[in-house]
């Protein structure tokens, strides 16, 4: 859970809450612009006091490498990719407008704290990325990314769809922000919560009414041959990446592993039954299909691999949202 003290960037739909957040995180810091200036420089980071308030005035999102500088120097250095990840969220789908200041706004700082509006420093070019901390995604510690991301990069990249023959290709997702719901439920998606029998102490997917779910989010990232990596993203515990469980009480669950790069890849395959599409989903390494335990259409419904048997609970909408 997220602690109330903290502001999450995940809150923020647009660029202009997104900005509001920043706001809230440096209030929360108690420091002033040339602090975090002082600070950033002792990070190896770059951030002209003029230039943050200038973004902090305005409505247009900062360039990735300058927030990752503030959210650094505003000493919560674990949670930079957090931010990057929700700044890219809110890039991929927002146009580029003129940056325009908010009418009576202000950035907050006291007057003798407001540098000149006439000074212009350049903007950080290249900043290097400092140490980060490991973090835990429920019970589990990783090691954030350290690689800052060039917004257009990211969003070529997450918008990409496979370009080959394969013939599962056509009808596929683009891959992006999601939610997966059984196609017979089509009020319940797949999120993070625990096995029924209590067997596990870790995050498995089960399927929750998708109103009352506001974290993780789920992105689907397409990773070539019409394959994907499903994604779980939350505010405090970062990002994880759906795996098949291979042994153990839950074996054939889904477990959200940050370490995406050993994750499984999914294929998703169109199929259509009563007239409604969906996608019957298959792990990579097998011959099985995603399903729910004991074909159930409860609340709380674990997912999990089983033989592919064309049944009902093994076809899933994929949504964008």
């Amino acid at each position: 859970m997220e602690n109330q003290g903290e502001s999450s960037p995940y809150e923020a739909q647009d660029a202009v809450g997104f900005i509001a957040s920043m706001r809230q995180l440096k209030e929360r810091s108690g420091l002033t612009y040339r602090e975090l200036e002082e600070r950033a420089a002792r990070n190896g980071d770059v951030l002209a006091r003029s230039t943050l308030s200038d973004v902090l005035r305005r409505t247009n999102l900062p360039r990735p490498e300058m927030l990752a500088a503030f959210v650094r120097a505003c000493g919560e250095g674990q949670r930079v990719d957090l931010w990057l990840d929700a700044r890219d969220r809110i890039a991929a789908r927002t146009p580029d407008a003129p940056a325009t200041a908010p009418a009576g706004s202000t950035s907050g700082q006291p007057d003798e704290d407001r540098p000149p509006h006439l000074e212009r420093r350049p903007q950080p070019q290249n900043a290097e990325v400092a140490g980060i901390q490991p973090r835990r995604f429920k019970g589990r510690t990783v090691a954030l990314a350290s690689t800052l991301i060039v917004p257009l990069l990211a969003v070529l990249a997450w918008g990409l769809i496979p370009d080959n023959s394969d013939p599962n290709t056509e009808g596929s997702p683009a891959g992006g922000w999601v939610t997966i719901r059984p196609a017979r439920t089509p009020d319940l998606c797949l999120t993070d919560g625990r096995d029924r029998d209590g067997a596990y102490d870790h995050a498995v997917a089960v399927q929750l009414p998708c109103a009352q779910i506001t974290v993780p989010r789920t992105y689907l990232e397409p990773a070539g041959e019409s394959l994907y990596r499903i994604q779980w993203h939350h505010p405090q515990e970062g990002k994880g990446c759906l795996t098949v469980m291979s042994t153990g009480e839950v074996k054939g669950m889904l477990e959200p592993r940050n370490d995406c790069a050993h994750a499984t890849l999914f294929r998703l395959e169109p199929v259509s039954a009563d007239k409604t599409e969906g996608f019957r989903i298959r792990p990579a390494h097998s011959s099985r299909c995603l399903g729910l335990v004991d074909d159930d259409t409860v609340e709380g419904a674990e997912a999990i691999e089983e033989p592919c048997t064309g049944a009902d609970d093994q076809r899933f909408l994929v949504r964008t949202g």
